[in-house]
This record gives C-alpha cells, sequence and structure tokens, in this order.
C-alpha cells in the first residue's frame, strides 16, 4: 500500500494533464511526477506493509500509509502548523489529523490528483522490482492487481511473501510461500540429541 501527500504553492498554476491516475498511462504518469515534485513545496509518500495490511486490515493500513505521508510532508512544512488536508474518498479518522474527505477527489481536486500519481508511479516502481526478484506474476504488467496472468503464477508458483494472505482470493488457497517448487532437506539430528 502506497499513499502520497502533494502541496502546491498558494494559488500555484494548475498541471496540465494531472488528474484521475488510472486514466493515465505509465509514461505519462512518470512524466507528470516530475512536473509534480518540481512544482510542489513538498511531497511526502507513505507505505503500509503487507503484513500490516493482514495485521491491521485494508482500511486502517490505508489510514497508516496517509499518515505517514502527511508527516513526510510536514516534516518539508514547518511552517504549517495547521494543516488543512483533503483525502480521496471517505472521513478516515485513522489517519489522526483533521481533515475534509472528497469522494472521486482525484477527479476533482489537483493536490489530490497529484498525489495519486505520485504514489501510483512509486508503487510501480516498487512492483517492477519485485518481478526483478520473483519472476512469473508478471507485477511489471500488472502491478499486483488480480489479473488472470497473476492468479495462475500463484497457483503455479505459489504465494510469496508479498502476497496480502487476507486477500481474497488468496485466504481461501492454503498456497506455500515461494518458492513453493523447492523442498528444505530434512533436518538432521545429532546422535542423542533429538
Amino acid at each position: 500500500m502506497v499513499a502520497a501527500a502533494v502541496v502546491f504553492p498558494f494559488r500555484s498554476t494548475l498541471l496540465d494533464g494531472v488528474r484521475d491516475s488510472k486514466t493515465l498511462s505509465a509514461p505519462r504518469r512518470e512524466m507528470l511526477a516530475v512536473q509534480i515534485r518540481g512544482a510542489a513545496v513538498a511531497v511526502g509518500v507513505g507505505g503500509a506493509s503487507v503484513r500490516e495490511i493482514d495485521t491491521l486490515n485494508i482500511r486502517v493500513a490505508t489510514a497508516l500509509a496517509m499518515r505517514r505521508a502527511v508527516l513526510r510532508v510536514l516534516s518539508g512544512c514547518p511552517a504549517a502548523p495547521q494543516p488543512r488536508l483533503l483525502l480521496d474518498g471517505l472521513p478516515m479518522p485513522e489517519v489522526g489529523f483533521p481533515h475534509d474527505a472528497l469522494v472521486a477527489g482525484d477527479a476533482h481536486c489537483h493536490s489530490i490528483a497529484a498525489a495519486g500519481i505520485i504514489a501510483k508511479t512509486v508503487r510501480d516502481r516498487l512492483m517492477r522490482r519485485l518481478a526483478a526478484r520473483y519472476a512469473g506474476y508478471g507485477w511489471e504488467r500488472n502491478c499486483g492487481y488480480g489479473s488472470a496472468e497473476h492468479l495462475a503464477a500463484i497457483q503455479s508458483l505459489g504465494a510469496t511473501l508479498h502476497h496480502r494472505r487476507s486477500f481474497s482470493p488468496m485466504s481461501g488457497m492454503g498456497l506455500a510461500t515461494w518458492p513453493s517448487r523447492t523442498s528444505r532437506p530434512a533436518r538432521q539430528s545429532l546422535p542423542g540429541h533429538n
């Protein structure tokens, strides 16, 4: 889970093309991310691990990632003691800061759309790194979404430590952890020791 927060200068000019990250191609997002970082007063990125998601639940882990992103932004904006936070979606008291929530915020708010672009580009880079370490899951293409290719890879290769066990269809599969194809050697005990 990756979240981002972006602060633009007061009354700054809107960046052309910044909108809902899901409507943009990966190369366009990468280009816009560079422009956003150049125009912003501060950019913060926060994450939540697979373990945190499985332990806390997706909502609380999302709020945790958002809180981490906001804290990073605030460390870059020490002159903003009372920030006005706008969150994409519904209110999340778990974020721990006063905020306003805007459903479909990335379609209506420049800062939220910019944060979505930053978060998605960081997430995509992480997925490409994982794809290099764990071949066969297609993470460089599907970014971890449950595509047919990805689900087939989980069935044939097993789950990695980076797969969320609490997420359907994973929760019902009872899969071994990657690499499932290799067996561990039997543990040998010394005479007189068990």
